[in-house]
């Protein structure tokens, strides 16, 4: 029963991906002119970007824990939400360059939303760089700590601020209207929602699972 009460976000998760990837392709899309069929991958594309916020909010949640109180295991919760959150980035960029091939005519046209989100992705990388370039432990975590404390509202200057102040094809962007404001039906949101929330408990299983394995392979380098 232990083991039931602690995985029911686990099992959810699974439960809305799954439900997502069937209903995702099979249920009825609106019509719309250029984006047609291709608006599906809203159910993919955006909900990365979901978990990878939330991903880095908790980082630096415990990256701001570490520095009151220098645990171990929060710094090693704030690295591995932050390697897994950068695989939520990598496949949000993936799944909308495909998009903008088939909506734009390219995979990259440098539009502004695609630019910021290219920086503030190096601005993360940094950080893991950071990290392995410091050899002493505690100071490597405070050093990446204060990083990542700064980093995440540069990412959201980046990404969520700055293309809103310049002309962009994305939705949502330069004034162009985001896409529940005009053509997200009630039968796209019984989809859409879900899956923003099965990806986000997804996430956060891998990086629980990350860090797990961090803190057994530390626990075996000092008992060694």
């Amino acid at each position: 029963m232990k083991m039931i009460y602690q995985s029911w976000w686990k099992v959810l998760g699974v439960i809305l991906v799954t439900y997502t990837m069937i209903a995702g392709l099979l249920f009825p899309v609106p019509p719309l002119p250029i984006i047609h069929e291709t608006i599906r991958n809203l159910y993919f594309h955006v909900p990365m970007w979901f978990a990878m916020c939330v991903l880095f909010s908790i980082s630096v949640f415990y990256s701001i824990k570490y520095l009151g109180n220098p645990k171990e295991e929060y710094d090693f919760i704030a690295v591995e939400c932050v390697n897994t959150g950068l695989m939520f980035y990598i496949l949000g960029l993936v799944t909308g360059m495909i998009w903008a091939n088939y909506t734009w005519g390219e995979p990259w046209s440098n539009d502004p939303k695609q630019n910021s989100a290219a920086i503030a992705f190096l601005v993360y990388c940094a950080y893991l760089v950071l990290r392995n370039s410091v050899d002493e432990e505690q100071k490597r975590a405070k050093i990446s700590a204060i990083y990542n404390i700064f980093a995440f509202p540069v990412m959201i200057v980046l990404i969520f601020i700055l293309p809103r102040m310049t002309d962009s094809l994305h939705p949502g962007n330069g004034g162009n209207p985001a896409f529940g404001k005009y053509d997200l039906d009630n039968t796209m949101r019984t989809v859409f929602y879900p899956a923003c929330l099965g990806w986000i408990l997804i996430g956060s299983w891998i990086a629980t699972l990350r860090f797990r394995i961090r803190m057994l392979e530390s626990k075996k380098l000092n008992d060694d």
